[in-house]
């Protein structure tokens, strides 16, 4: 039962390190709550026979496992090197060329062409996530003059920032708006969208999914510094259902000091307008090469997980590391541990809160009664998964169980922090037979026991979206002595 008691989610990316079934059998039964495919990598037709495979090794196992595709966005990148890479040396002067076909000890070409008109004298550019660092000493047609600031060896096509932000690039390239039809052919679960500035460019994304025929939740990856400016981040949750605090390219940005206390901002505002958080980036990365984390990424996924993050995410620990079962492993083990060390202040958080939604308003009511009844759970019957997603806001200290009809519902439920998607049968009108099969359900699965107490949230008439309003505490095994 240790992984249905884990609040926190876990997010897996998938790649050559775990695309065999037999390996991915053992990383998805390990905890993995969903895959991420990334699509900086491999074709439409990788991506398809991956999402398959996940289905199918998860249907085997009994889980649950959603699947989210992460778009890769605008290629701010150097081109590549005769030889593959060089050895800038501090001091030394540099020419990043727009023009330039094949990189040499002195230049290297640009895939985003357009930087030459995005950077003025005496902007810093940051390559290969900050390693190196060029100090602009001016701009000549397509040609930026530099000189190394801090030097290193530099390979082919590693990515460029520029310190504190400001590039011009759109968030949705040509290469993401097909692979947004390849994300509808395989019913994504979640799509994720690189270096948004703007809600503009979530609706954009959103716009262009709907037209192929997609429903998806949208998360927003969170790695410009523009997205974080005043207003600019309560904008961009407004327009996603969740956010992935990114924090590779959003620390090259703003500097890495800087980080900690923008991913308990980000994390805070996201449960206040009741969206998702995916807290990002070298979460475990020792793991790549170790079969053991190091004390400061236990510390780091656990700070995640006491902010209140629904979902911490592995990268190339799992895609391409040498123990990605044993790194899920671990990361599920903190977890759960931190979890213990939840501080529960429920009433406080509800202090200043306005509802005025029937619907929400149940959700809260069953979250303070499960919170002062000390319940056995909160089984909340939903089409949308909109009161599981509201009861799951606030650390009440009890699991939530969703029970849906509905199976696109049921996977959305995935991300969800504190809640347990179960599959329901849809009895019409029947609310009495509809809460004997939730109970059947619940006990099925472990999560409970004649004689414990639930609360039950469901709308009437039973069956419409949107319409919970009703909200009973049950002694589970009354129903069938009552009859």
């Amino acid at each position: 039962m240790s992984r249905l008691q884990r609040s926190t989610k876990i997010v897996a990316t998938l790649g050559p390190a775990c695309s065999e079934r037999a390996v991915l059998q053992r990383v998805l039964a390990a905890g993995v709550d969903v895959v991420r495919m990334n699509f900086s990598h491999g074709t439409a037709e990788d991506h398809l026979g991956r999402a398959e495979l996940v289905r199918d090794v998860s249907r085997e196992l009994g889980r649950t496992v959603g699947i989210m595709c992460d778009l890769q966005g605008p290629k701010i990148r150097i081109g590549r090197f005769d030889g593959n890479r060089i050895t800038l040396q501090d001091g030394a002067p540099f020419i990043l060329d727009a023009e330039c076909k094949l990189g040499t000890q002195e230049r290297v070409g640009l895939d985003y062409r357009e930087l030459p008109q995005d950077v003025r004298p005496n902007d810093v550019l940051l390559l290969d996530d900050g390693r190196l660092t060029l100090f602009v000493e001016r701009v000549i047609g397509q040609e930026i003059h530099t000189r190394v600031l801090h030097g290193g060896v530099l390979s082919n096509n590693k990515g460029i920032n520029r310190q504190g932000g400001g590039l011009s690039a759109p968030a949705l390239t040509a290469k993401d708006m097909t692979d947004i039809r390849t994300a509808v052919k395989m019913k994504a679960d979640f799509l994720a969208v690189s270096f948004p500035k703007s809600g503009r460019d979530m609706y954009m994304a959103r716009e262009l999914m709907r037209a192929e025929g997609g429903r998806s939740q949208l998360i927003a990856k969170i790695e410009r510094a523009e997205a974080i400016m005043p207003g600019a981040l309560e904008d961009i949750l407004d327009a996603s259902d969740g956010i992935m605090v990114a924090r590779g390219d959003l620390a090259v940005e703003v500097g890495d000091a800087a980080v900690p206390a923008l991913q308990k901002r980000m994390i805070r505002l996201a449960r206040e307008r009741n969206r998702l958080t995916i807290t990002a980036t070298q979460m475990m990365e020792s793991m790549i090469e170790n079969p053991l984390p190091t004390r400061a990424e236990v510390s780091d996924v656990a700070n995640a997980v006491l902010d209140g993050t629904d979902a911490v995410m592995l990268s190339a620990e799992t895609a391409a590391g040498k123990y990605p079962v044993e790194t899920v492993e671990a990361m599920s083990r903190i977890c759960l541990e931190a979890e213990k060390s939840a501080d529960l202040q429920l009433d406080r958080e509800f202090l200043n809160r306005v509802f005025t939604r029937v619907d929400q308003s149940i959700a809260m009511a069953a979250l303070f009664t499960a919170f002062h009844l000390k319940v056995k759970c909160i089984a909340a019957l939903t089409q949308s998964g909109s009161t599981a997603l509201w009861i799951s806001r606030l650390n009440c200290g009890v699991p939530i169980y969703a029970l849906t009809p509905e199976i696109a519902t049921r996977y959305r439920l995935s991300l969800y922090r504190d809640t347990y998607p179960l599959m329901i049968p849809y009895y019409g009108e029947d609310r009495e037979q509809l809460l004997h099969e939730a109970e059947e359900q619940l006990k099925a699965n472990g999560a409970v026991q004649d004689g414990d107490l639930i609360v039950l949230t469901f709308g009437e008439p039973i069956g419409k979206p949107g319409g919970t309003n009703t909200m009973k505490i049950v002694k589970v095994g009354e129903h069938r002595k009552a009859s």
